[in-house]
């Protein structure tokens, strides 16, 4: 498989439209480990191998444990992360399977759980993560 397009190279100011928002969220107060886990679980769900790879890396040097990363895809199986991971692994599915709808249920928890500034950068880094996702996959961007 080789590469395609390289956005970064034929349209810069759109890929530097891109890291500005991924700057803004790394600068968020949210924890780092948490928008990790939404990175992680949105390329799993989307089959981004590249940004898997990248996150996984990323998540274990600050901290995150190889348990977790490997029960990511069956955290509702386990006991492994706290209830607001949960509520934002969750509202990142469905906001990753968008034309299902984002639930109220699960919107309700999240909201329960965080701030509306909180809320708002959570959604925006699993919006963030879903469009890096689509630019991986659509121009086969390789891992290594």
């Amino acid at each position: 498989m080789e590469n395609r397009i390289n956005i970064q190279q034929a349209e810069p100011a759109a890929y530097q439209a891109m890291y500005s928002l991924e700057k803004y969220l790394s600068a968020s107060k949210l924890d780092p480990i948490l928008l990790e886990l939404i990175k992680m679980r949105a390329s799993q769900i989307n089959g981004c191998a590249f940004c898997l790879n990248m996150h996984a890396a990323e998540a274990r040097k600050i901290g995150e444990t190889e348990q977790r990363l490997y029960l990511l895809n069956a955290w509702r199986e386990t006991t492994l992360f706290t209830a607001a991971e949960e509520a934002v692994l969750a509202l990142t599915e469905e906001v990753t399977l968008i034309s299902n709808h984002v639930s109220d249920a699960t919107y309700n928890k999240a909201a329960s759980l965080f701030s509306t500034n909180e809320l708002s950068q959570i959604i925006m880094a699993i919006v963030t993560i879903n469009a890096w996702n689509r630019i991986a996959i659509t121009t086969k961007l390789m891992v290594g």
